[in-house]
């Protein structure tokens, strides 16, 4: 058995020369996602971790536990964030609007902007890294709103 280091991740190179590259792993993306201050951070992020081998994620409102889909198909999940919060069974698109507005301005925080997404009835949103999407949904997984991720 070989191992060579490249690019700054562990490479396993077994006796037939087949290349199996590590995944990424929750810390990293965590390192990633701590430089997140606002909205207007976003796309930097999304730079980020898509180098690290994201594929696609979705997020809940209500706890903030992701799912982090790989490219080769692998996932890992992330435990909540906080307590959490209820979201509301009727969605406010408008008000949701406002707030996702006010947020990708750079005028409140992350945990805030969750909370204005359960208050708005925002259930999850699924970023696809391929796409370059951002797709919100409600509790009853209608697409609620769909953005393009802006590059840096």
């Amino acid at each position: 058995m070989r191992f060579s280091f490249s690019r700054g991740k562990l490479r396993f190179i077994d006796s037939i020369y087949l290349l199996k590259e590590i995944m990424f792993t929750i810390d990293q993306i965590k390192t990633a996602h701590e430089k997140v201050k606002t909205g207007e951070d976003f796309p930097k992020y999304i730079k980020d971790i898509k180098a690290l081998g994201v594929k696609s994620f979705t997020t809940y409102v209500s706890d903030n536990h992701t799912e982090y889909n790989a490219v080769d198909g692998q996932f890992v999940s992330s435990p909540g964030m906080y307590e959490p919060l209820p979201i509301e069974d009727e969605t406010n698109v408008e008000e949701f609007k406002e707030d996702l507005a006010i947020h990708q301005d750079g005028q409140t925080g992350y945990y805030r902007f969750c909370q204005d997404c359960a208050r708005s009835g925002i259930e999850k949103w699924i970023v696809d890294l391929d796409d370059m999407t951002c797709i919100y949904y409600d509790k009853a997984g209608i697409e609620v709103l769909a953005e393009e991720i802006p590059g840096e």
